[in-house]
């Protein structure tokens, strides 16, 4: 732990002026105002849409992408794939004459292959692997989407084709190849590294095949990236990417309004009018594919009894959130999945807003004088723009049934890492984002048994919710893997691991000079393709 945190201090030790200096220099720089600092560059090892847009939508590519703006999958370091007549077996056939990046301590000597291919997965799938337990080991969405008892083998046929072996079929498969856990790093960088004695190296100072190269960064202030002029799929528009880290969003729009970056997340709501007046404002608007909920931890009492559960969710005025916080971007949540993906049950019955039964039902199940707190993310997400002010609310909610509440909060990395312990105390404002338009990415990432500990913030693992999404993995057929997730969110429902709070419009303002930036529906801001007047 010790040597990794010396890795991070030295890399991030480069100061603010040196990226603001020549930022311009040669050629076209975009700047985009983020909203927090990546937890680090390797985005096998992390969950949150900070770290993928500093990592896997810039510098590097998988074997599958989607179309920039779509969930439409398309080839990438794969130009083409197999699927054998019983559903076991893809293979991929890879892209040739592929460049990695190089950087000062590392040169690669050949193309990307299958060698790179069979690293990037077999790190994460085989817990004897060299590199298995290196920054910490933890692959939340492989451990979470079932990939260590999914996969049985990953083949290297010759140098240009690979085949992964999976013990039964996965429907979802190529769309969950397109996320980013999938992404694929340089083997003969990772060797090098482990025979330097600095294996941490590859996860901190990421060398890719994608169109941004990484310069530097300092923690909280700024990263730099330039373009990779070898790109497979030819050089960026751009010529200088830098990521102003900036985690406030009034101070976000007066750096877009004055100039001082071209691109923003996460708008405050009551911005938004303005913005649209704003004639060097361009203000994108989309469905998001997302989901707010606060998640209790099932295994800690009163939380383990769903009867509690639906008691307290009785007690949230969700209508007055959506009003205060949401402001017209945002609609009432009563399904773990947003309407926007298929197989939404819209047949589901919500938790009513009565804070008298709720006190009734909590005093007959022997929960009197409860306390509990409640954590609020430090930064904003599509899917939650104001996370204080949201558990101020649940605070004056729940005071109302007799619960008190205390609000808690970390910086976002650590709130992040904190909220997946077992034996978290209270329940935690969270969300998701839809990483590939498929229900099994909201279902069985977050709320399925291999995601406990990890993705599933409540720590729920459900039988007859978990032999439902699990069958639904496995069948092919559109019609019958809908009827089993509309089954699945009836029991959700019913058992209560979360309350359910808000899907949002996601809103995006750019600065007129800006060509060409799409709104992601998974949530990521994508730079390659974008370009400037």
């Amino acid at each position: 732990m010790r040597k990794t945190k010396n890795l991070i201090a030295a890399f991030c030790g480069a100061t603010l002026l040196l990226a603001s200096m020549n930022a311009g220099a040669a050629g076209k720089t975009l700047v985009f105002c983020s909203e927090g600092s990546p937890e680090g560059f390797n985005p096998a090892l992390y969950t949150a849409g900070t770290t993928f847009d500093a990592s896997s939508r810039q510098v590097f590519n998988g074997l599958v992408k989607f179309e920039r703006g779509t969930t439409k999958i398309m080839p990438a370091l794969a130009e083409s794939w197999d699927l054998s007549p019983d559903g076991k077996e893809y293979t991929f056939h890879l892209r040739k004459g592929v460049k990695f990046h190089t950087t000062k301590k590392f040169t690669p000597t050949r193309d990307f292959n299958a060698d790179d291919v069979l690293f990037s997965f077999m790190r994460q799938f085989d817990p004897n692997h060299p590199f298995h337990k290196i920054s910490g080991g933890n692959y939340e969405y492989f451990n979470s989407m079932s990939m260590q008892t999914l996969i049985k083998d990953i083949v290297k046929v010759d140098d240009y084709t690979v085949k992964f072996i999976l013990n039964r079929p996965e429907a979802p498969m190529i769309a969950n190849l397109g996320m980013d856990f999938a992404v694929i790093f340089s083997a003969e960088y990772a060797d090098n590294m482990m025979k330097a004695g600095t294996p941490e190296v590859i996860d901190f100072e990421p060398v890719g095949t994608g169109p941004f190269q990484l310069v530097m960064y300092q923690k909280d202030a700024v990263i730099r990236y330039k373009a990779f002029p070898d790109y497979w799929e030819g050089k960026a528009p751009l010529d200088n990417l830098i990521f102003a880290i900036t985690p406030d969003a009034s101070v976000r729009y007066q750096k877009l309004k004055a100039g001082e970056c071209h691109v923003m997340p996460y708008p405050n709501p009551a911005d938004l009018e303005a913005m649209k007046q704003d004639p060097d404002i361009n203000l994108l608007k989309k469905e998001g594919l997302n989901v707010g909920f606060l998640a209790y931890n099932t295994r800690i009492p009163p939380f383990d009894n769903p009867k509690v559960r639906k008691a307290l969710n009785m007690a949230i005025n969700k209508e007055s959130i959506i009003k205060a916080i949401f402001q017209g971007a945002g609609t009432v949540a009563k399904n773990p999945i947003p309407p926007t993906i298929w197989s939404y049950n819209d047949a589901v019955v919500d938790d009513p807003y009565d804070p008298v039964a709720s006190k009734k039902a909590l005093e007959k199940l022997g929960v009197t004088d409860l306390e509990m707190k409640i954590w609020a993310m430090p930064v904003q997400r599509p899917y939650n723009p104001n996370a204080r002010r949201m558990a101020e609310m649940l605070q004056a909610d729940f005071a109302e049934v007799g619960v008190k509440v205390e609000i808690v909060s970390y910086e976002w990395g650590e709130y992040l890492k904190r909220s997946k312990d077992l034996n978290r105390d209270g329940a935690v404002l969270l969300g998701w984002t839809g990483d590939n338009g498929d229900p099994d990415n909201f279902l069985a990432v977050i709320l399925g048994c291999d995601g406990v500990g990890s993705a599933n913030r409540s720590q729920w693992c459900y039988q007859p919710f978990e032999d439902l999404i699990q069958k639904a993995k496995i069948v092919a057929d559109p019609a019958e893997r809908t009827k089993l997730y509309k089954e699945a969110q009836v029991i959700f429902k019913a058992q209560a691991p979360w309350a359910t709070i808000a899907h949002s419009v996601v809103y995006q303002p750019v600065r007129k000079e800006v060509i060409d930036f799409r709104i992601d529906p998974f949530g990521g801001n994508i730079f390659y393709g974008v370009d400037l007047k």
